[in-house]
């Protein structure tokens, strides 16, 4: 490789491709370009400006921000001037939360937009490490007030631009020599995770971890110096980071940024016009925001009368046989659907793309197990969405599925220059087809975990990170991840289950449900905690004539959530997907959803089973009582009940 780090990667993507546009930004009725060169000069400036103020290499940079440009400036300027970048999530709310991960990084300094300012500013006077704060927009009156109040100096990113330029005036040469001195081993980011352990983990993620894993996306993906990308998931992510920016930027391709709303929910009403405007080719999604598009195609399509709703699903239902699991697409007597599928292809789905911009080839998808009912509906529709694995530790991209090879289910094969192997709880190989944890090695490891090495050689040891997730390999190198190792259901006889496919599944193929925790810990059977979907159910009731404020509209809600089970029990339509040990014979019915709020969902959207076990422990303990097993317990009446409140 010509680069060894990341400010080696951006000059060499300068030099290549100075006029090709790398950043795109919406801030008022249209989108703006910025150039490789016209980045480059921003991020030279904002350095220089960062070590006038004091930073040092190796000093810990907090980033606060919605994606923008000035993000990417900022974290490569923090970069360029030998410190590290500590992104943080912008939907952290609790003050202890932000402030564990700044006190716990030894952040010297933060910067942060002005739609987050006031989370930093409440925290200053309780972090004396925190030495200046930069501003990425216009200081307003909270600004100023805080400036007043604490020893560290706040200033507004473009007078710290300016400080830049007065040391260029200087030509000390500061800048140059830092830059210089950054070696592959050096850090570039602590990323925070909680994972599904509630136990927030600095992972460190050296220039070469991010280098070597960049190389190993961009040797599965190609991706064009005319490719662009509008980039919807958080910008603090490793995933973003490496498919989402640098993997761009060492192709001379582009990124686009949402246009930032004043609040989250207006920020995501701003992603289909941005999508229709930016015309991405590729989107990296997770789960529920695949949902969510899936959704939204069928409401637009339903909005357009039987007709159109009739044809698209026959459309569909050509596209799910032709297609099967994308390796053995239009295989034996299924090629012979292939013009018929063309005729749906032109004149319905076409259609649907176009909503995307009309560029869209496919989406690569991250973070939680993707069902494959979703992964073959978007395949249908003619953008496939090629599922993979990874994870922060890995810097994170470990397999996907891609445009050369895919198999529907899998998270695709494993990419190149990665040791991969599947365990057993000894620690031995374990054969093809047979599962186990998913163990690899490879530069792309991480150097460990921040002030935790306990931590570190739990899951690092002789060289191979042990990652927590259960899997297995085929016979024709595709991975399979089942869940996370800690999320298992134990049954009273020492079986283990993973739980994450029959809970993504009960959510995916019932409209009643929006979210799913299964629980067995060595008990006689497994429970559920159950989060309904509220419009639904009541709109059943309405039709039936009923309401869910009364004793028989409640016992109906109850009957249809106990038929949407037995849906997957021996009989039932989908009986025989899962062994029956492991779907639920009792179930609670829950009366608020789990979300980043409250704590049960992480940032990529997994659900973090210990704090939900603690909230709930009363509700898991019922369950195996003979009330807890009757669905009509008073609990879920009560449940029911409160969906007209």
């Amino acid at each position: 490789m010509e680069y060894k780090t990341i400010p080696q990667l951006f000059e060499l993507s300068v030099n290549r491709f100075p006029d090709n546009v790398f950043l795109r930004e919406k801030r008022k009725t249209s989108y703006e370009d910025t150039t490789y060169a016209e980045a480059y000069g921003e991020v030279r400036r904002t350095a220089r400006g960062l070590i006038s103020m004091g930073l040092e290499k190796g000093d810990r940079v907090a980033l606060i921000s919605e994606g923008r440009n000035d993000w990417v400036i900022s974290e490569l300027a923090v970069l360029f001037a030998g410190g590290v970048s500590v992104p943080l999530s912008v939907k952290i709310e609790e003050a202890s939360d932000l402030h564990f991960r700044l006190e716990h990084s030894g952040c010297r300094g933060i910067i942060v937009s002005g739609n987050h300012q006031h989370k930093v500013f409440d925290l200053l006077g309780r972090l004396p490490a925190v030495e200046f704060v930069v501003i990425l927009d216009p200081p307003d009156g909270q600004a100023k007030l805080a400036s007043e109040s604490y020893q560290a100096v706040i200033e507004f990113v473009g007078d710290v631009r300016k400080m830049g330029d007065n040391m260029q005036e200087n030509g000390s040469g500061t800048l140059e020599k830092v830059k210089d001195s950054i070696q592959p081993a050096d850090y570039a980011n602590i990323c925070y995770t909680s994972g599904t352990t509630a136990d927030p983990k600095g992972i460190i993620l050296t220039h070469f971890n991010y280098i070597h894993n960049v190389e190993q996306a961009s040797a599965i993906f190609e991706v064009p110096q005319e490719f662009t990308s509008l980039h919807i998931l958080p910008w603090d992510h490793s995933f973003a980071h490496t498919v989402g920016i640098y993997a761009l930027m060492r192709n001379g391709a582009s990124l686009a940024s949402l246009k930032t709303g004043r609040t989250t929910a207006e920020t995501i009403r701003n992603i289909p016009d941005c999508i229709k405007e930016v015309r991405p080719y590729f989107l990296l999604s997770v789960p529920a925001l695949a949902k969510n598009f899936r959704n939204n195609i069928e409401r637009g399509v339903r909005d357009k009368g039987l007709v159109a709703w009739g044809l698209f699903n026959i459309g569909l239902r050509l596209g799910y046989a032709y297609n099967r699991e994308g390796y053995n697409r239009g295989s034996g007597w299924r090629k012979m659907l292939k013009p018929l599928y063309k005729i749906f292809d032109s004149i319905l789905f076409k259609k649907v793309r176009s909503g995307f911009g009309g560029r869209l080839r496919y989406f690569v998808g991250g973070g939680a197990l993707l069902d494959i009912e979703l992964q073959r509906f978007f395949y249908a529709i003619g953008i496939p969405m090629y599922q993979g694995y990874g994870l922060t530790e890995a810097s994170p991209v470990i397999s996907s599925n891609t445009p050369e090879y895919h198999k529907l289910g899998s998270s695709g094969k494993v990419v190149p220059w990665l040791d991969l192997k599947i365990c057993g709880e000894d620690g031995t190989e374990k054969p093809i087809g047979e599962q186990g944890e998913i163990v690899v090695r490879g530069d792309n490891v991480m150097a460990g975990y921040w002030k935790n090495e306990t931590a570190t050689s739990d899951s690092i040891r002789n060289g191979w990170l042990f990652t927590g997730d259960l899997g297995y390999l085929d016979n024709e190198g595709y991975l399979y991840v089942l869940g996370r190792t800690k999320s298992l259901l134990i049954g009273s006889d020492g079986e283990k289950y993973s739980p994450e496919g029959i809970e993504e599944a009960l959510a995916e193929h019932s409209p009643f449900f929006d979210q799913v925790m299964l629980y067995n810990n060595q008990k006689p059977y497994t429970t559920a905690l159950i989060v309904v979907n509220r419009a639904t159910l009541l709109d059943y009731l309405a039709r039936k004539g009923l309401s869910a404020g009364d004793e028989k509209g409640q016992r109906l809600a109850l009957e249809k959530v106990k038929g949407e089970i037995e849906r997957f029990m021996p009989g039932g339509e989908l009986g025989g997907k899962f062994p029956q040990r492991w779907l639920p014979a009792a179930v609670v019915l829950l009366p608020e959803a789990f979300s980043e709020s409250n704590g049960m969902i992480n940032s990529t959207m997994k659900i973090v089973r210990p704090v939900i076990h603690r909230h709930y422990s009363s509700a898991l303990e019922f369950l195996y009582t003979p009330e807890g097993k009757d669905i009509f317990s008073s609990i879920n009446k009560k449940a029911i009940e409160s969906l007209v409140k």
